[in-house]
């Protein structure tokens, strides 16, 4: 058939030569799994009839940004696709006589109440065990999964690749023929900028992030003549918190931040006062907290250019990932940023390990105003240059 001469990976060649029944994929971003897996099934497929292939991953939005738009970018690349065979209220779709359904673990019953030949779980490391076991249980062939390798404690170490019927198959952007030499630079910027990134998106080798967050920045005397400043990011406050703003500026690769108000108590009119005698004009735009639509309506009223922060789910993470692409200067004047950058913390649970989420009840002020520029200035709807995929 004509997909049997499609453009595929080393990825995708060990995975059609795995004959175990679990196949589990460990890469970097960037290394061809999901896409690899995508063309995996798809040739299965056309290989087999009446037969059920479950595509899943943790939440809908995230599969149907990924496994299930490259899906059918490689049926239609290959001119398989007909749209008589997708129902996309049920997110199923029939090719040769088999069934390619699309389920994410937060729809219990289509979890639990159905069986099935094949399972791929895309983003292994987001399902918890009991999500594992769950699918697993009414899979009677092969077992798919692929994950980056940011969680040493993970599930997928303990329960899974020490299985006897296992084959463990580990990929690097290296095994990417189709990359652009642009993205791997990007990637190869890693190195310099976080090792432990590098470890698990470059190598992908697993490792856990350390508890600070940001553990690479530097403190500069002023801000580079050349610079150019992005926006001015504003994070809210008022009795307890302060209200805080920055200016970002981007050179080349770096970025530059300049703390210029930390401060309680402040009214909106305050505020509007305080920008004024920083000389802030209309043409300067401010990225504030989304959150407070009255505020940064009032401030916009006051004569300033106010936009709303793009957030969305896991945006804290998503904006904390962007930065951590730059090398990050502050100002030597920028007191509470410095303080604040030093001292920002992953989560640690109560056995001592690191969580991939910021903790609770820490000074993140000038951070938070900070993230909401790259949210809405440094990337472009997920799936832009310095998103980590």
């Amino acid at each position: 058939m004509k997909l049997l001469n499609l453009k595929g990976t080393v990825v995708l060649q060990k995975n059609l030569n795995a004959s175990t029944r679990i196949v589990v994929n460990q890469g970097g971003t960037r290394s061809s799994k999901t896409y690899s897996l995508a063309q995996l099934i798809i040739l299965k497929a056309l290989q087999t009839k009446g037969k059920v292939y479950t595509i899943c991953r943790k939440t809908l939005p995230a599969l149907k940004s990924s496994a299930y738009r490259d899906f059918f970018n490689i049926l239609e690349s290959h001119n398989l696709y007909n749209p008589d065979n997708h129902n996309k209220s049920e997110l199923t779709y029939k090719l040769n006589g088999n069934t390619i359904e699309f389920i994410s673990v937060d729809q219990p019953a289509k979890v639990r109440g159905r069986k099935r030949n094949y399972v791929w779980l895309n983003e292994a490391n987001e399902f918890s065990f009991e999500d594992w076991v769950q699918l697993t249980l009414r899979t009677t062939e092969r077992i798919y999964l692929d994950f980056n390798p940011s969680d040493p404690y993970s599930w997928i170490y303990d329960n899974v690749m020490n299985r006897e019927d296992c084959t463990f198959i580990k990929s690097t952007y290296l095994d990417n023929p189709f990359l652009p030499e642009e993205t791997i630079k990007e990637i190869e910027r890693l190195k310099q900028l976080d090792s432990n990134y590098w470890q698990i998106y470059g190598l992908g080798d697993m490792a856990q992030a350390t508890e600070t967050i940001f553990r690479q920045f530097e403190i500069c005397n002023n801000i580079p003549t050349e610079a150019t400043l992005i926006a001015l990011g504003m994070d809210f406050g008022y009795s307890n918190d302060p209200t805080a703003i920055a200016e970002v500026y981007k050179l080349n690769d770096d970025l530059y931040i300049n703390e210029l108000l930390y401060a309680k108590g402040l009214t909106n009119q305050d505020i509007g006062n305080k920008l004024r005698e920083l000389n802030i004009t209309r043409q300067t735009e401010i990225i504030y907290d989304s959150a407070e639509p009255k505020s940064g309506e009032e401030i916009r009223r006051l004569g300033f250019s106010m936009f709303p922060a793009k957030k969305g789910a896991d945006s804290i993470n998503m904006g904390i990932d962007i930065l951590r692409r730059y090398k990050i200067h502050i100002t030597k004047n920028s007191t509470n940023a410095i303080n604040e950058f030093k001292y920002y913390k992953w989560l640690v649970d109560k056995n001592g390990h690191v969580i991939n989420k910021p903790a609770t009840n820490q000074l993140d002020h000038l951070i938070d105003a900070i993230r909401y520029v790259a949210l809405n200035k440094l990337t472009t709807n997920y799936s832009g240059k310095y998103y980590i995929l």
